[in-house]
């Protein structure tokens, strides 16, 4: 189990392929550690060329960086947006592990800043991705982050899957969301699912106790770790999660 937590965690293999650019997105490129690249995808507002509001992406463990992309655009159609396929997702080169995508946040940060130049950014992690976009809230200047199904540890999110394994040191894809928010300015906010049965109630919870600026939280009723994506309430969560950063 200790040799295969990688694979499980990052089931880059079995993540389907991005398809063809949806029209009007752009392909970019960034490089990373040991020579790797970062691919990722720019969709520009419906409407303005101009966004003032870039949102930026980070995805579960089993998404490509694509579909994030048009996710986030279904959302927000009137915002930029940009996600990066993971480190070792293809077309992104090298290999994933949580100390990969920890340093390649503020280089995907960078990139689409620097491509977008919006007034804000707001930051949005599904999943593992909330631990991702947690870290990079410390780093960044933004106008705040929304966190999908979020954890405190990603390693006490393992321990709760398999409580009848000795996790402990032999975990080697730690994200600690609550160490990397404690201490910082930058709003929060924590959408959860009811019956989440990936990450526990209790680990969101401890997040959300130890979140030194949450403005805004929802629990969607009857969702799921990942049905919760094609509720309308879960839409209408992130609509006013968006509008209350904004502002």
């Amino acid at each position: 189990m200790f040799e295969l937590q990688s694979h499980f965690i990052f089931p880059a293999h079995a993540v389907a392929k991005a398809g063809p650019l949806p029209k009007g997105a752009e392909l970019l490129s960034v490089g990373a550690g040991n020579d790797e690249s970062l691919k990722g995808v720019y969709i520009p507002a419906d409407d303005a060329p101009a966004a003032e509001t870039l949102i930026l992406g980070f995805g579960g463990n089993a998404w490509n960086g694509q579909d994030v992309a048009e996710y986030l655009h279904e959302l927000y159609p009137d915002d930029a947006v940009v996600a990066f396929h993971y480190r070792g997702y293809a077309p992104s080169t090298g290999q994933p592990s949580a100390e990969a995508l920890i340093e390649d946040a503020p280089l995907v940060y960078d990139a689409a800043v620097e491509r977008v130049k919006p007034k804000r950014v707001i930051v949005v992690g599904f999943s593992i991705g909330s631990g991702v976009a947690a870290t990079l809230a410390g780093k960044r200047k933004m106008a705040g982050v929304i966190l999908v199904t979020p954890f405190d540890s990603l390693k006490a999110v393992a321990q709760s899957m398999y409580p009848w394994l000795p996790i402990g040191h032999f975990f080697d894809h730690e994200i600690d969301a609550v160490g990397a928010l404690k201490g910082t300015k930058v709003p929060v906010v924590i959408i959860a699912a009811e019956r989440d049965e990936i990450v526990p109630g209790e680990r969101t919870t401890a997040l959300a106790k130890n979140v030194p600026n949450l403005v805004f939280e929802r629990t969607i009723r009857g969702a799921g770790h990942n049905d919760i994506y094609a509720r309308s309430d879960f839409q209408d969560a992130m609509h006013d999660a968006a509008d209350k950063l904004e502002a």
